[in-house]
Parts: structure tokens; C-alpha cells; sequence
């Protein structure tokens, strides 16, 4: 009863179960490849696979479909590797367990892979169909999207022939995505020589945990709490309070996932150890209050070690707690025209120290640029008041809505003629991989869909069984009803 192989439509779920057999994370891309060239082959189907590990799949049009536009099936193969704290999965070589739990189908305390699973598993069912008319298809699935959408970069020209691209990797049934938000890593980098760890001192290794976290461009306006935000709150009072000094920092680790965790190692004199416990006791309550009807999770807690290798220098570790808190972190601006959209909004990601150097890394994104740039200089400008040098990396760009897309319009009449209401039409705070195929062929007409998935890019992610079943029903209905070219 608890295997999704025998939901509807099958071959859909069939092959997404066939993708959470094999370990997938960013950056491993070779297994998951080989599966998606083997399976083209065993099609009997033209399947090739670029230097850069992208994978492209053609078949023919059906017989009386000849005539119409070329469609691109375009997903990406891997997937966010995210675990609740205590779980013992290797993203790397453990295939994701998978649960159906009422009308969602969810994984057992890691993410599920949905983002962008599904969008490959229902190509995947257009190619192995016998049944259904479609124009000349060519599925197309991108290397690494979620860690800086290096596939749809590398991409080089000519090797896709369609006219129309359809993008499978959005988020919420019964809405259309016509545009979406551009982004910019920044990354401030402090260096530092570790001192001694007073004697007398007590060392704590303190864990805030419990966070909902989520996906850092769709999730960042539900408020929900950051880890980091929350840990150095309390550091800045222990510091203050009970002559706390800091010797380590782990908070976050993926620039596109909300962090739900920070660990940080300090010490306090001998004798400040209730004082201590006292002030993350008042923590945790304070955390809870400001944040009821959020997170219902949030645990701060501190256990005492033995003795570390060394602390941060006072002037560093004050510097560093001082730039964290005055980092802009969430939503920094709406649309105006459309006051529920997010237009900007910045990650406070990951802090992460290794007994050198300290990194702080942030994901901006905007669908305006002179926003992101905005944003990327106050980060700077906070930085590097602190000591820290700053860079930045991975910009990509937005997609420009065009309202009057063709395939927009053909998407719509279908919709509405089939399922008697109108879809929404969105521009996603996220960055779909169209902005940049975008600038490789300009003069394609894009779309992205997909079914409702629920908390991409944490343990909590789940998909709806039925949304699925409708979104694929609508590629079908979509794929007889291109336009001619």
C-alpha cells in the first residue's frame, strides 16, 4: 500500500521511483547521466550527452503531428540533499525512502527529490509512450541546477532544435510561470590565527535545531526563522552576558536552503556555566515566543565538552557576530504592481568556520537588477566594515515575462477548456534554469509548470498525488494541441 509504483499515472511514478534508487545530490552526476542516456537508448531513440553532462533525448513527432512546433521537455537531475539532525542517510550513495502519507507522497526525514524529479519522470513518460500525439520532443535534462545551474551555463549552442521549451520545475498546480527571479552569491571570507583557550575555562558545544528551513527563493516570504540569524542573537548575549568566547561556527550548509541548524562550540569562565545555561534557557523561550504559529520545533540546548583546539580572536569573532546580525536576511522588497510577489529578498546561508578562516555565504535574488546589485552592496559594505573580504559569484540572470508567448496563450485555452477555470499567471522568486537558456536561444517561447510540490530543499518536502495526475494530464492535453510552425 506504501508503494508510490502504484499511483496513477504509472509510468510517471514508476519512473520517479526508478530516480530515487540512485543517489542524485548536486555535484554527482554521473550515475544519475548514465541512467538517463541508457534509458534514451533503450528506446531506440537519438540520445546524447553534452561535456558538460546535460542530457538530450529526441523522438520523432507522431504520425499527423509533423507540422507542429518542436517542444523541449527541459527538468534538471539533481536534487537538494538535506536531513533532519540524527538521521543516518548518505546522499551519495543511499537511495531516498519514500512514504505515502495521506495525498502526499514524502520521503522519511530527508528530502524527497520532487524538485525536480517529477518534472524528469513525466518526460521520461512521454518518450516511453505508445499512445499519445505530441510534436517532435526532445527531453532535455540539466547537470547540477540547484548548486548554480552549471547545465543550463554550459549549455552550447544549436544542440536543441525546438521552437518551444517547456519548463517542468515549478511549484503549485493551476499557475503558469512566465518569469522569474535573477540571483548572486556573495561570500565574505575572514582569516584568523586561533589563540589558546584559557585554563579555567568551560567549553560548551551549543545546537539550535528543530527549524522548518525550506527552499530559499519560494519559501523566504512564509518568515520562516533562519538558523544563523537565531544563533548569533545569542552568541552577541552570551558574549555580553556570561564572558563567553567563541571557538567555532557551523550553520547552514546549501546557499539555496533556508538553514535550519547552527552548531556553535564557545566557553565561558569557570563558574558562568549556570549563568550560561540560564541565558540559552531564555533563548529557547524567547525563540518559541517570537516565533508561535511558524516553527513549533525550536530547540536550544548546550553540552559540555572537553577541551578545544583554540579560540577566535576577540576582535574576529565580535566582528564576525556584529556583520552576521547586521546582514539584511528574507524579504528586502515586494512588487509593487503585484504586492504578494516578492521582488528582492537575500540567504543568510551558511557561516561556517575551520579554525582559519570563516566563510559567510549569501544568496540574493531579484527580479530587478539593479536590486540584487543593491543588495550585494550593502552585504559588502556590512562585510567590510567587519574585516572580511568580500566577492561575489554565480550570477544568473531573470527571465523576462512576455505576455504575449504563444505557447502562454495555447496553455491557457487549454487549461480553461478542459478544467473550466483560468490559470494564474506568476513570475516564481526562484531561478529557473530559463533565464539562461534564454540568452543561449533568444528566440525560443518558454513556459514553466508543474504539480504542487510542498517545502522543496528540506526534510519536509512533499508532492501532491493528485496534482501530479492533473499535471500530467495537462502535458498530455497540451503536447496534441502545439501550434503549427
Amino acid at each position: 500500500m506504501n508503494d508510490i509504483r502504484n499511483l496513477e499515472p504509472k509510468a510517471l511514478w514508476n519512473n520517479f521511483y526508478s530516480l530515487t534508487q540512485i543517489p542524485r545530490p548536486s555535484g554527482k552526476k554521473e550515475d544519475i547521466g548514465k541512467f538517463l542516456v541508457d534509458f534514451g537508448k533503450s528506446l531506440g531513440l537519438e540520445t546524447l550527452q553534452d561535456e558538460i553532462g546535460n542530457v538530450l533525448v529526441r523522438k520523432p513527432a507522431t504520425p499527423g503531428m509533423e507540422d507542429r512546433k518542436g517542444v523541449v521537455l527541459q527538468s534538471h537531475m539533481d536534487m537538494v540533499p538535506q536531513k533532519n539532525s540524527g538521521v543516518k542517510h548518505d546522499f551519495a550513495k543511499d537511495p531516498i525512502k519514500t512514504i505515502i502519507d495521506g495525498d502526499w507522497v514524502r520521503a522519511d526525514n530527508t528530502t524527497l527529490g520532487a524538485d525536480n524529479g517529477i518534472g524528469v519522470a513525466a518526460a521520461m513518460a512521454v518518450l516511453q509512450s505508445t499512445d499519445m500525439p505530441h510534436p517532435a520532443i526532445e527531453m532535455f535534462i540539466t547537470v547540477d541546477e540547484e548548486t548554480g545551474m552549471d547545465g543550463a551555463f554550459g549549455l552550447q549552442p544549436n544542440f536543441l532544435k525546438g521552437d518551444i521549451l517547456i519548463n517542468m520545475d515549478s511549484e503549485d498546480e493551476g499557475e503558469l510561470y512566465v518569469g522569474c527571479a535573477g540571483g548572486l552569491d556573495a561570500t565574505a571570507l575572514f582569516r584568523y590565527k586561533e589563540v589558546e583557550m584559557p585554563k579555567e575555562d568551560v567549553a560548551f558545544r551549543v545546537s539550535l535545531t528543530g527549524l522548518k528551513g525550506g527552499h530559499s527563493g519560494v519559501d523566504i516570504h512564509l518568515q520562516r526563522a533562519n538558523a544563523n540569524q537565531l544563533m548569533f542573537r545569542f552568541l552577541k548575549a552570551a558574549i555580553a552576558d556570561n564572558e563567553a568566547r567563541l571557538s567555532s561556527i557551523e550553520g547552514g550548509n546549501l546557499r539555496n536552503a533556508i538553514p535550519r541548524e547552527a552548531f556553535a562550540v564557545l566557553t565561558v569562565p569557570k563558574g558562568n556555566e549556570e549563568e550560561l545555561l540560564e541565558t540559552i534557557a531564555d533563548f529557547e523561550a524567547l525563540f518559541i515566543e517570537e516565533n508561535k504559529g511558524v516553527e513549533e520545533n525550536i530547540s536550544l540546548k548546550a553540552e559540555q565538552i572537553e577541551e578545544i583546539s583554540g579560540l577566535m580572536p576577540e576582535e574576529v569573532q565580535d566582528d564576525l557576530i556584529n556583520a552576521v546580525i547586521g546582514c539584511p536576511n528574507g524579504v528586502y522588497r515586494f512588487i509593487p504592481e503585484v504586492p504578494d510577489v516578492v521582488e528582492t529578498s537575500n540567504n543568510l546561508a551558511i557561516v561556517m568556520s575551520d579554525g582559519e578562516k570563516i566563510e559567510v555565504k549569501c544568496l540574493i535574488r531579484s527580479s530587478v537588477d539593479s536590486r540584487k546589485e543593491e543588495i550585494g552592496s550593502i552585504i559588502e559594505s556590512v562585510f567590510t566594515l567587519a574585516g572580511a573580504k568580500v566577492t561575489f559569484s554565480g550570477a544568473y540572470p531573470g527571465w523576462k515575462p512576455n505576455l504575449d508567448s504563444p505557447i502562454l496563450k495555447e496553455m491557457i485555452k487549454v487549461y480553461e477548456t478542459n478544467y473550466k477555470k483560468t490559470p494564474k499567471i506568476l513570475i516564481i522568486h526562484a531561478g529557473l534554469e530559463c533565464g539562461i537558456l534564454g540568452t543561449h536561444y533568444p528566440d525560443m517561447d518558454m513556459i514553466s509548470f508543474g504539480p504542487t510540490i510542498r517545502f522543496p530543499h528540506s526534510p519536509d518536502e512533499k508532492v501532491n498525488i493528485e496534482t501530479v495526475a492533473k499535471f500530467w494530464d495537462y502535458l498530455k492535453l497540451t503536447l496534441a494541441d502545439i501550434p503549427k510552425k
